[in-house]
């Protein structure tokens, strides 16, 4: 007589959550992806911060790469409604070049490096090719992206304008190049859904988050696991 598998923790998890958040979790989980992720360099506005990450999450993408040079980063509670806790959020704030540190790891991840910002020979958002792993870089709201930045970038966007003024406010940019690429991705042929790995780690972290005594469930089911 063969033996059922052993039911894994996400599994276990899934009997505590009403069947229409769970099902509200595997949709959004569905839409997530790490094809794209966004590096946010010294931003020193709580509310820009927290928009930006709002805006992320409303886009699925799922990793945050924040850059803590000059400016400590911070969350308005107001103004992220809670998002963040459904995003991985990587802090770059050790070292005396946290910029280098982030651009090479995600580099040696296979990203392609591209900085947004308005200076001459940047290619139009509408342009930029997305089939390989992108990293969009984002500079602080006065100064832009460092010198250092700029150096390792691979390449540079800008949003196409028609006014006088030469820039949107941050978090506006990213919710533009969010909503174009986000969507270019979606509609294409590229491989940019979670890995079966990735998205069985998020399901559980998800499900976690989404109960009030997480820690005492995962405690039953450990040492009940380690009995049978």
């Amino acid at each position: 007589m063969c033996k059922l598998p052993k039911p894994t923790l996400s599994e276990f998890l899934e009997q505590f959550i009403l069947p229409g958040r769970l099902e509200k979790i595997r949709s959004v989980l569905a839409q997530r992806t790490r094809h794209l992720t966004v590096v946010l360099e010294d931003i020193f506005q709580p509310q820009n911060a927290s928009a930006a990450l709002r805006t992320c999450e409303c886009f699925g993408i799922q990793d945050v790469h924040i850059i803590e040079n000059e400016n400590s980063f911070e969350i308005n509670p107001d103004v992220v409604m809670g998002a963040s806790k459904w995003l991985s959020l990587y802090q770059y704030n050790q070292q005396e070049h946290n910029t280098l540190q982030c651009l090479e790891s995600l580099r040696s991840k296979g990203y392609r490096l591209i900085a947004t910002s308005p200076i001459a020979g940047a290619q139009p958002l509408q342009q930029l090719d997305i089939s390989q792993k992108t990293a969009l870089i984002f500079g602080n709201e006065l100064k832009g992206l460092s010198d250092q930045a700029r150096q390792l970038a691979h390449g540079f966007i800008h949003i196409p304008m028609t006014g006088f003024t030469e820039s949107f406010n941050i978090s506006v940019s990213v919710a533009i190049c969010l909503h174009h690429l986000s969507n270019r991705l979606r509609n294409s042929e590229i491989n940019w859904q979670l890995s079966p790995e990735d998205h069985q780690q998020l399901l559980t972290n998800w499900l976690k988050l989404s109960l009030r005594n997480p820690d005492a469930l995962v405690n039953y089911f450990m040492k009940k696991e380690s009995i049978a």
